[in-house]
């Protein structure tokens, strides 16, 4: 049998997928980034809604997909230790595909919100490409490999709103639906005949159990403290989405396009993650990736707290760009020290279980955002995240003194 690690030309698998992976995750961030600032718009177009109604329905219909992904992920886990990750890759891309593109028929808010839900039982591609890349690559180049990983799909979501917004200005909402599902079909061909992967299947009743799974790692605690990074994460970035566009719409100057600021602004983080991630991964092979990740959660704070207190767009839109930076040092840094400190033959499980906190979170956020919104106003959203990512660095502060698990995982060859 092939090494996971080589072809049979010799030729890392790791090295040929990455370049597929990275392509497809782009074409899904680009899909599924397109639609997300104009929602709340889109919304609006669907019925007479209230200030009020609306900023509950865009929380709602923002949330669904999340909630549905976080209580399916765990059997997308399993499945995926079962028969490899490359049949998750193939039910994800394909069943989104279908799915956003059937939600440009629809004409009721209850319908958006069914479809917003499969969306999110059959989503996933993202987190099964880089479970793929964590298992294929040596332990000591993950935090860089990682980091290109999650270029594509911030790249992706910085296109993908900008198009979107294109899309929206001059072919209208419905057009949207379908142009996203277009090119998250097209990840599904690249996946389809490029991805290769050298997997075992294993038998019902022999993976891996989560309780199993948890005895075999030598950090524990490190790896509970990244799944409630992760959902915090995830939580403080999604808040504000639900009433992205309408923030924008209040601080915009009259007679500013309202589609296409808010694309800019839904972009701007991508633009400075795109280049800051590949660097911070290999900065946190070099130096630890716990302190890159401690560095992006401090950062982060502070950026939030000056977004609660300007009007200018133009000052809002700088800050987003700001806090991609410090999305650089976050996610990546979380799933370098998860691929590091887990066994091969429980990283299915331990991925699927972060993307059910990222999912949580993603949930929680957007119903926060939309909470605070209705009850207090936009400005109290980003204090309130200020707050969060505060007390996620003095979690994460404590699970690195349990053990030094990143810094003795980068020294340990792969077995």
């Amino acid at each position: 049998m092939l090494s996971p690690q080589t072809g049979s030309n010799q030729m890392p698998f790791y090295k040929r997928n990455l370049i597929v992976l990275w392509i497809g995750c782009f074409a899904t961030g680009v899909g599924m980034s397109m639609i997300v600032p104009f929602i709340p718009l889109f919304i609006d177009t669907l019925s007479d809604f209230t200030r009020q109604e609306l900023a509950f329905w865009s929380g709602i219909i923002a949330s669904a997909p999340f909630l549905m992904q976080a209580l399916i992920a765990p059997l997308w886990g399993r499945l995926a230790d079962r028969y490899g990750q490359k049949p998750m890759l193939l039910r994800a891309s394909l069943g989104m595909s279908i799915i956003i593109s059937a939600t440009g028929f629809v004409t009721s808010i209850w319908a958006f919100l069914a479809l917003r839900a499969v969306f999110g039982i059959l989503s996933g591609y993202l987190v099964n490409a880089i479970a793929l890349i964590a298992v294929q690559t040596p332990k000591e180049e993950s935090g860089r490999v990682l980091g290109t990983m999650n270029t594509a799909n911030v790249g992706g979501m910085l296109v993908g709103p900008l198009l979107g917004a294109f899309v929206v200005t001059f072919a209208g909402y419905a057009q949207i639906f379908f142009t996203t599902g277009g090119i998250i079909g097209a990840a599904f061909f690249l996946t389809l005949f490029l991805i290769k992967e050298d997997f075992t299947p294993v038998s019902k009743g022999q993976e891996v159990s989560i309780k199993t799974a948890f005895r075999i790692i030598d950090n524990p605690q490190l790896i509970l403290g990244m799944f409630l990074t992760t959902l915090i994460i995830m939580l403080a970035n999604s808040a504000i989405n639900p009433i992205l566009s309408l923030y924008v719409r209040d601080i915009l100057p009259e007679g500013e396009s309202v589609e296409l600021w808010s694309g800019i602004v839904a972009a701007a983080p991508g633009v400075t993650t795109i280049f800051a991630a590949p660097r911070l991964g290999a900065l946190g092979d070099r130096i630890g990736t716990q302190k890159v990740l401690l560095f992006g959660l401090g950062f982060s704070a502070l950026i939030f707290i000056p977004m609660g207190l300007i009007t200018s767009i133009w000052l809002f839109t700088a800050l987003r760009l700001l806090i991609g930076v410090g999305n650089a040092a976050l996610t990546p840094c979380v799933q370098a020290l998860l691929s590091r400190n887990t066994p091969k033959e429980a990283i299915g499980r331990i991925f699927a279980l972060n993307q059910s906190s990222q999912s949580i979170g993603l949930v929680v956020g957007p119903l926060l955002g939309a909470s605070i919104a209705g009850m207090l106003a936009f400005p109290y959203i980003f204090f309130a995240t200020t707050l969060l990512l505060l007390i996620n660095l003095l979690i994460v502060l404590r699970v690195s003194r349990t053990k030094p698990g990143d810094q003795q995982s980068e020294s340990t060859p792969e077995n």
